[in-house]
Formats: structure tokens, C-alpha cells, sequence
């Protein structure tokens, strides 16, 4: 049986059909964040800078119009700015003169005083942070010392000051004592609330893990209490700085206490104005700066 001969127009035709795209060849688009350009993000920067400093700008520039107004009229018993300015340029723009004695520059004087708020904060800090994980920890330690040190904390930093002469017989261990004595209160009693709000949670696991007490005090307690002590730090720089200007009006010496009392007895009271300039800009240097450190160590949980 022969086959029927195919033709061509018998032929089968083949029609080409469009195949859905595989996985291999579909393109996959991929969403970056847009970023900012350099030119938006130094704007912004800038706002937030403003808007920071502008603000105290403007008051102080209205405190200094008001100043010179009320005291550059004749017969005032204070010195405008502008006299201020022009009675301590030199102070202002040679802090480093140094003429033997007590005949130097700013610089060394708030070098001196600085020498001994470093080691007396230095030494409130060790001892008021050791003291209050103390009273924190025991109920026992908490009844014990804790009505001493409220009725202590009370008493005005140069009231120690006669007292640490007599025993030291000496104007610097002295200062230092002060600077210790007035600003290890409030580091004892934050630390030993900090302690004290632990939340039972952090010990309950800590009891299931085994910590010892070195693991505990190191991995539990100082991190939930770094807020609290870093506020009792912050409380105590500030005292430091207070006790040590108050202190070394009397001691002598060298140190920018006893620069505003010489001035005063010299009658220098622009040369005074000039150092409590720097006597606040100094305090609230420090303060920042104890609070940076807690921010830093406290991931951001400690009051800036």
C-alpha cells in the first residue's frame, strides 16, 4: 500500500508561539534608598546648629546691651563690658605670663584649681560609687549609714575647711578634702538608689546563670545602675568645681579662687568679672562632659 506524496501546501505548518520568560532571563530591579544629596544633608546640619545656638546668642548679645546701658552711665559701681574688655585685654590675650609667685597668667590659675578637682572628684567618685553599691546591696549598711550621710551631705563645703587644716596643716590636701567631702554625697546616695531600682528580673537570671558576685556587680548591677550614678556624677563635678573656687579664697595660692579674692582686695573688679567668665564656662564644660561620658557608656539612657 503506497503512501499519499505530501506537497507542500499538504505540508504541516509550523507557527512560532511566544514563550513566557524563564526565572534566568527575567531581569530582577533591585530598590536602593534614595539618598540625599551632600548639598541637603550640610543644610540640615546647619538648621540643627542654628538652632542651637542662635537662641543663646541673642540672649546673651540682650544681656550685654543691657549691661552697657546701665552701667556705663557715671557713678556705677560695676564696669560695663566694654571697660571689662579693655581692663583685661592682656589677661584675655596672654593667659600664659608666668612672673614667679602668684604673679601669672589665667591659664595657670584654672591649671592649679583643675589639678585639684581632678584628684579629689577623682577620689569622691571611686569611694561614692563603692560606698553606695554598698548601702544598695545591704538593708542592714542602707539603715546604718544612710541617716549619717543625709545629716553630713547638709553641711556647706567651707565649714570643712577649718576643720582639714587643722589635720592637714597644709592649704593643698586641704582644698582636695573639700572637693572630696562636698561631692561624694550625692555620687553615694544616686548610686545606691540606682542599685536599689534593679529590677528583680536581672537578679532572678543572674541566680539561674550563677554569676558570682564579681559577675554580678560587673555584668548586672553597674550597667542597670550606670544612669543613676552617672547623674550623681554629673551633681557631683558641679559641687567640685563650686567647693574648690570657695576653698582657695582662703587657702591662697595659686588657683582661680584665689586670683577673684587677690582682685578683689585689689580692687580689680573687672579683672573678677573676667574670671567668672571663665569659672562658668569651665563648670559647664565639665558638665557636658561627664554627661558625654554617661551617654557614651549608658548607650543613651543616661539624662543628657
Amino acid at each position: 500500500m503506497s503512501m499519499p506524496a505530501l506537497t507542500s501546501d499538504s505540508a504541516p505548518k509550523i507557527v512560532p508561539t511566544a514563550s513566557a520568560p524563564t526565572a534566568a532571563s527575567a531581569s530582577v530591579v533591585t530598590m536602593t534608598p534614595k539618598q540625599p544629596p551632600k548639598a541637603e544633608r550640610y543644610v540640615k546640619m546647619a538648621r540643627e546648629a542654628a538652632v542651637r545656638v542662635v537662641p543663646p546668642l541673642i540672649v546673651l548679645a540682650l544681656f550685654l546691651i543691657v549691661w552697657e546701658l546701665l552701667c556705663r552711665r557715671a557713678g556705677s559701681a560695676l564696669p560695663p563690658p566694654s571697660r571689662v574688655f579693655s581692663d583685661t585685654r592682656e589677661l584675655i590675650f596672654d593667659p600664659f605670663f608666668d612672673h614667679g609667685g602668684i604673679d601669672k597668667g589665667l591659664f595657670w590659675h584654672l591649671e592649679a584649681s583643675l589639678r585639684r578637682v581632678a584628684i579629689g572628684y577623682a577620689i569622691a567618685a571611686i569611694v561614692g560609687v563603692a560606698v553606695g553599691t554598698l548601702i544598695g546591696q545591704s538593708v542592714w549598711a542602707m539603715r546604718g549609714l544612710d541617716p549619717i550621710f543625709q545629716v553630713l551631705r547638709t553641711i556647706p563645703p567651707l565649714a570643712w575647711l577649718p576643720l582639714s587644716l587643722a589635720a592637714f596643716r597644709d592649704g593643698q590636701p586641704s582644698a582636695i578634702f573639700v572637693i572630696f567631702i562636698t561631692s561624694v554625697w550625692p555620687i553615694i546616695i544616686n548610686t545606691a538608689v540606682g542599685i536599689r531600682n534593679i529590677p528583680q528580673d536581672y537578679r532572678n537570671v543572674a541566680a539561674v546563670v550563677q554569676l558570682n558576685p564579681l559577675e554580678f556587680f560587673a555584668k548586672i548591677m553597674i550597667p542597670a545602675a550606670a544612669p543613676y550614678i552617672f547623674t550623681g556624677l554629673r551633681i557631683g563635678i558641679g559641687l567640685s568645681w563650686l567647693a574648690i573656687v570657695a576653698a582657695e579664697m582662703l587657702i591662697g595660692g595659686v588657683g582661680i579662687g584665689f586670683f577673684i579674692w587677690d582682685a578683689w582686695n585689689s580692687s580689680h573688679i573687672s579683672e573678677i568679672v573676667l574670671a567668672l567668665f571663665y569659672v562658668g564656662i569651665i563648670g559647664f564644660v565639665l558638665d557636658r562632659l561627664i554627661a558625654t561620658v554617661g551617654k557614651v557608656v549608658t548607650r543613651g539612657t543616661a539624662t543628657n
